[in-house]
């Protein structure tokens, strides 16, 4: 599949922006996935081509997160494996979907998922959570957010800090790095299942995927609370012209 080289600067720029983005409070693909869908890309192809730029994203944060001293060793096995496993799963309900069928339901959870950020209150860091079992919260939440993430995929890393903040006590530093360890085993799981069904466009993840991590290195600089003001305000321009393009091909059945 040939891309005009203006598109493609497009595609890189948003890659960029989501960088920044993911960097700060999670999200990315809330611009990555609809900047994909507006070039023209039907929904398969987007999906998978997301993927295809978003594993090398989430790898590069994940190793700079471990550098730094700030992965818990001991919750890898309780993170990694769940996200890829429920990832495998979301992915493979999106191949097994019929893209007429795809399109609306990704119309509704972008909807969804756009109003949760827009709406959320900032986070903030709750006491430790008592009682339970600490593993099983940490299986359960891999396991859904990584089906989640297999099947659609933006949002992810924002539902994932917010859910390890508030079910095993994080502070928000420690919720951003251990949400990488998800991030990443869920877009390498949904990523190798989509390079098996042939829906990743090469030419064009690879070049967002380098503007993706260049992203992230800025938006590590950003302080968090400047970074959510941009995080709402660009989502909403961008979902809604996702909406409006969406429901108008609806429209036009």
């Amino acid at each position: 599949m040939t891309t005009e080289p203006l598109t493609l600067l497009g595609l890189c720029a948003a890659a960029f922006v989501a960088g920044v983005v993911d960097a700060i409070a999670g999200g990315g693909g809330l611009l990555t996935l609809p900047a994909l869908l507006l070039a023209g890309l039907p929904v398969p192809l987007a999906l998978g081509t997301n993927k295809g730029q978003a594993v090398f994203g989430s790898a590069t944060a994940l190793l700079t997160f471990a550098r730094a001293d700030k992965i818990e060793r001991t919750r890898l096995k309780w993170l990694f494996l769940p996200g890829f496993i429920g990832s495998l799963l979301g992915a493979a309900a999106v191949v097994l979907l019929a893209p007429a069928l795809l399109r609306p339901v990704v119309l509704v959870l972008l909807i969804a998922v756009a109003a949760f950020l827009a709406l959320r209150p900032p986070l903030q860091v709750p006491t430790q959570p008592t009682g339970g079992n600490p593993a099983l919260r940490m299986v359960l939440l891999a396991l859904g957010i990584g089906a989640y993430d297999g099947f659609f995929g933006p949002g992810t890393g924002t539902f994932l800090i917010i859910g390890l903040v508030a079910l095993l006590g994080d502070d928000l530093t420690r919720g951003s790095a251990h949400a990488k360890v998800v991030n990443f085993a869920s877009n390498l799981a949904a990523m190798l299942l989509f390079l098996q069904r042939g829906t990743i466009v090469w030419s064009i993840a690879l070049p967002m995927a380098l503007l993706q991590a260049t992203g992230g290195l800025v938006g590590a600089k950003l302080a968090v609370r400047g970074g959510d003001g941009l995080v709402r305000k660009v989502v909403l321009l961008v979902v809604a012209a996702l909406c409006a393009r969406l429901g108008w091909d609806l429209l036009r059945g």
